[in-house]
Order: structure tokens, then C-alpha cells, then sequence
């Protein structure tokens, strides 16, 4: 019975992800800790691998329609990557299931809850600010930062962040896309935001893994839920108000970051 609960669970974050373009991290890992009783970094690295395996033929199907800008994932990882393997040695030398660690890992993850809610919030009443489309004369310039250093400087913060929490790489990573590159169209900046996540979320996966904070099982599982739900999102798309399920999803994201920080 629990096999078909969590593969239920693995599908309803695949549809709503499907239909928001929401980070699976901000909705699994809380739903993994208080519905489940996983524990902290358990359900953090392992969903971490399902955030990375869920993401990868999205990729695969923007990398084909040529939307993703590789220059703009490049600076992004020049950052995040170096960060998540930092943060990765730290843990492994202190160890995950330490107290300490745990609860570090709940406030930040609790902290970057409420950071996701406001930035669905902010998305969903503001709408999409970037431009649809671009001149692809203009493009080029478009992919460039005001400075070099911005993007590296955001990937390190985002890459201690997902690796610390799993949470950060969705609706935090679209919206400083959107003020690094204000000029790029908002499929380009979803596009590369989710080409980003996956090298990241792996790098920080594997990483978990091999401090033995990833369940293989409640992966697969999880998995055998959320691709089935992802395609049914991705269908039923353009069919649902975003506005209203992203400020609903900001409420429920607000609520579980609130509960965690006072864990």
C-alpha cells in the first residue's frame, strides 16, 4: 500500500510541475518530512535525484527546440557547481545526520520555502515582465549580464542552497534569471533555468549518495509517479490558470516554511 502512496505523491508534484513550472524541491521534500516522517537529509538528497532525473527530458526537448542558452548555463554553473561540492565536503567531514546538520538543514530549508512563496507570489500577480519574443539580431547581447561576476555570484548562492535544501533551483532560479537578463524571453529564461537545474541537482545528488542521503527505493517510486504527471501537466498547460494554483501553491510553500523554521 505505501508503494502506491508515494508513487501517487511522485504524480501529483510531477502534474503540478507540469502545470507551474515549479521546482519539485519546494514541494516534495517538505511533503517527504511532515507527511512520511523521512528524515531531513534523506528526503533532501533523495529528492534531489528525483528534482535531476524528473528534468532531464525536459531538457532534452528544449535543448531540440533550440530554446536553451548554453552561455547563460555556463555562468550559472561556473558558480553553482564549485559551491555544491564545497558544501558537499563540509558535510560529509561533519556529517549529515548530525543534530546540528539536521536542524541547519530544516531552518534553511524553512527559509527558502518562504523565499520560493514569495517569488510564486510575485510571479503570479505580476505576470510575465520579460518580453515573449526577441530580435535575433539582439539576442547576443541579451545573454550578457551588466557584469561577469553576477551570474557566478548567484550560481554559488543558489548551489549551497539546492544542495543544502533541494529547494531553489524553480521559481528562485526564474525570477534572478529575470533581473540578470531582463531582455531575454521568458521561454529562454525557463529554458535555461531547468537546463541549469539539471547538472546541479545531479552534482548535489550524487553527492548526497555517496554520504549515504539518498533512498534508492522511495526514489524509484517517487519517480514511477512523477514522469507520467509531468507529461499530464505539460498537457493541461495552457488549460489551468497559472495565477491562481501558483497563489495557492504560495500559501502551502509559506505555511511549510514557517513550520519547519520553528521545528
Amino acid at each position: 500500500m505505501n508503494e502506491f502512496v508515494f508513487i501517487f505523491a511522485g504524480f501529483g508534484v510531477g502534474l503540478i510541475v507540469g502545470l507551474t513550472g515549479v521546482g519539485g524541491g519546494s514541494l516534495m521534500t517538505p511533503l517527504l518530512i511532515f507527511a512520511f516522517g523521512v528524515k531531513p537529509h534523506l528526503a533532501i538528497g533523495t529528492d534531489l535525484l528525483f528534482a535531476a532525473f524528473t528534468k532531464m527530458g525536459g531538457t532534452v526537448n528544449l535543448a531540440r527546440s533550440r530554446l536553451i542558452d548554453w552561455r547563460i548555463v555556463g555562468q550559472v554553473a561556473a558558480g553553482s557547481i564549485p559551491a555544491t561540492l564545497i558544501t558537499l565536503y563540509i558535510l560529509r567531514d561533519l556529517g549529515p545526520a548530525d543534530p546540528a546538520i539536521q536542524s541547519l538543514m530544516t531552518t534553511t530549508l524553512g527559509v527558502a520555502l518562504l523565499f520560493t512563496a514569495a517569488a510564486m507570489l510575485y510571479k503570479a500577480i505580476r505576470g510575465k515582465t520579460a518580453p515573449t519574443k526577441i530580435d535575433p539580431a539582439l539576442l547576443d547581447q541579451a545573454t550578457r549580464p551588466k557584469h561577469w561576476s553576477l551570474p557566478v555570484l548567484f550560481g554559488a548562492v543558489l548551489g549551497t542552497l539546492v544542495t543544502l535544501t533541494s529547494v531553489g533551483a524553480g521559481a528562485i532560479g526564474v525570477i534572478v534569471l529575470m533581473l540578470l537578463y531582463p531582455a531575454l524571453p521568458m521561454p529562454r529564461i525557463v529554458a535555461a533555468d531547468i537546463a541549469h537545474a539539471v547538472p546541479l541537482t545531479l552534482v548535489a545528488g550524487l553527492g548526497h549518495a555517496s554520504i549515504g542521503s539518498v533512498d534508492w527505493m522511495l526514489l524509484a517510486k517517487l519517480l514511477a509517479g512523477s514522469l507520467p504527471g509531468i507529461w499530464l501537466g505539460t498537457y493541461l498547460m495552457h488549460k489551468t490558470s497559472d495565477r491562481i494554483i501558483r497563489s495557492l501553491l504560495s500559501v502551502l510553500l509559506a505555511y511549510a516554511g514557517a513550520k519547519l523554521i520553528s521545528i
